[in-house]
């Protein structure tokens, strides 16, 4: 069997987690294999996890699990491979999707592939991931009894199974001791309600050609107007104009939103890393050579000031016609 962990936050599912069970789906296709999915904790999902094809769902129990810790949730995962030796363990390449997975691979000596992009089924698996935020792509292989891999965030387009499944729930328990429970969560902040950086359709970014975080206003009554959040380069952080927060590249989130509009950027890998799974790229830049612009799927040659403003006057005009 192909083995999914689904990861989640207190039952809301991640996003990018549909991206790596549909990769998950098309291997256990492949192989002929059926696919199964582990849920660790409370708030199972049952009815869009067969949506996508999982058969079987095994749901952790247990002390301690009902919040998020890697250490536990890997435990949860290991015991499963001993009691069904899966073919591969596949979840998503996002922070929490890779740290429990590391911890699989310590735990059980596998080795672990992050960040896959594309895998090639033979008597060894050979994989192509992402490398450097991006910025690299390696060809790997793989020969192990269980091959443990995550899934490159915005690789994969999410496909619902043709032939949906009511899933089996297979509840198990998971034994803890006290080293797996070094992580507690014991507060939650939230810094930002509604849409975010990394779920937004629409990101309207700015660079250093912005020129002040006050030349950013513009900028932001498009985004709202667009039903988008604002986003910025890593050199508009180093100058204090706007938080890391709102940084998008190697550094900072990876996005991939329906539109991304590029105001002032240059248009560097690390930012390009950052925001090339986006849909369409429209580049506002005076330099017709810079990276941004010979890239994007669109580009206005021009001052932002005054391009920015036009653009939100039309939208507004459309919008009272």
């Amino acid at each position: 069997m192909i083995l999914a962990l689904i990861t989640h936050d207190r039952g809301a599912v991640e996003e990018t987690t549909w991206q790596a069970l549909t990769m998950a789906r098309r291997l256990a296709d492949d192989l002929g294999s059926p696919l199964h999915g582990i849920w660790v904790g409370d708030g199972l999902d049952q009815s869009s996890l067969g949506a996508h094809g999982v058969e079987v769902i095994h749901a952790a129990a247990g002390d301690d699990l009902d919040d998020y810790n890697p250490r536990a949730w890997a435990r949860a995962v290991v015991a499963l491979i001993s009691t069904h030796e899966p073919v591969a363990v596949v979840a998503i390449g996002s922070d929490r999707g890779n740290e429990v997975m590391a911890h699989v691979g310590a735990m059980t000596g596998l080795p672990m592939v992050a960040n896959v992009r594309a895998v090639e089924l033979g008597p060894t698996w050979k994989m192509l991931r992402t490398r450097w935020g991006g910025s690299l792509l390696e060809e790997a292989e793989l020969d192990a009894a269980t091959s443990l891999l995550t899934v490159a965030e915005h690789v994969v387009a999410v496909e619902a199974a043709t032939s949906p499944t009511t899933p089996e729930v297979s509840p198990f328990q998971v034994d803890l001791d006290e080293t797996d429970l070094v992580t507690k969560v014991i507060d939650r902040v939230v810094t930002r309600d509604g849409i975010t950086l990394a779920t937004a359709p629409v990101v309207v970014s700015g660079g250093r050609g912005v020129g002040s975080p006050e030349g950013f206003a513009p900028l932001e009554e498009l985004a709202s107007l667009l039903g988008g959040v604002v986003g910025c380069s890593r050199v508009v952080t180093n100058n204090g104009w706007r938080p890391h927060s709102d940084q998008v590249g190697q550094t900072g989130t990876v996005v991939a939103p329906d539109v991304y509009i590029a105001c002032g950027i240059s248009g560097a890998i690390q930012h390009w890393v950052g925001m090339m799974a986006s849909k369409t790229i429209i580049a506002v830049n005076t330099d017709a050579e810079a990276p941004m612009v010979t890239k994007a799927d669109y580009a206005i040659l021009g001052d932002l000031s005054e391009i920015v403003p036009a653009i939100v006057d039309e939208v507004k005009r459309r919008r009272s016609g």
